[in-house]
């Protein structure tokens, strides 16, 4: 399983890429700023290194120069809008791609999986079976069974009971819940995820308080 370094003064930034990395498979570790970085990846060498440009105690690109020192371990810059200097110099010291800020956390992981396999790092992988007493959720035939018996889901409470428990323990909102299941162009509204969270608990039957509401915020798949 690859491991990402994520860096970015921004936590905000951090959480939101480390919960994509999470439901894709990935490893993290992450760091605040470029000298963070640069100790971190001395002490724990990781596949890739998703890194923003400007930082406060040391920049993106010092510590791109810093670590090109010792080794070809992937970068991919996070610039913001009109740093083409940044973007110029950053190609130039060996980052092997960049992503302009604001950006789409779909399109960074598209990014990741690209230059991971291109530069031949390990591939990614989710959760291929899941098991939990007698719940059994498997992702590949797109099945769900409870006690062996198989579970009439629609495509959305599949996706969103695979979401879950690829995000155990993770409150997610709403909105979260809305662009990763039904995608960023979709003009419903979070009444469509509590409509199908609803069935979706329904069918799961003696399992349904697996999803816990959190109010005011959104659900969190428990393990009882």
């Amino acid at each position: 399983m690859a491991r990402v370094l994520i860096v970015d003064d921004e936590d905000r930034i951090r959480d939101l890429v480390k919960q994509y990395l999470k439901f894709e498979g990935y490893e993290y570790s992450e760091a605040a700023n470029g000298q963070q970085a640069v100790e971190l990846f001395q002490k724990e060498p990781c596949d890739l290194i998703v890194m923003d440009v400007m930082m406060p105690f040391m920049d993106g690109i010092s510590a791109l120069r810093m670590i090109r020192e010792s080794s070809p371990v992937p970068v991919i810059l996070l610039t913001a809008k009109g740093e083409e200097y940044d973007k110029v110099l950053g190609l130039e010291l060996g980052a092997d791609d960049y992503v302009v800020k604001p950006f789409s956390p779909k399109e960074l992981m598209a990014r990741i999986k690209a230059v991971l396999k291109r530069t031949g790092a390990p591939e990614s992988h989710r959760e291929q079976h899941y098991t939990y007493k007698g719940l059994e959720i498997n992702p590949v035939s797109y099945e769900a069974r409870i006690d062996g018996e198989k579970l009439t889901l629609t495509p959305k409470e599949f996706e969103l009971l695979s979401y879950f428990v690829n995000n155990r323990g993770v409150v997610l909102t709403r909105e979260n819940l809305l662009n990763e299941i039904w995608g960023y162009d979709f003009y419903g509204d979070s009444r469509t995820v509590d409509t199908h969270i609803k069935m979706l608990r329904n069918s799961l039957g003696q399992y349904r308080d697996l999803i816990k509401t959190v109010w005011g915020v959104g659900y969190r798949y428990d393990e009882v």
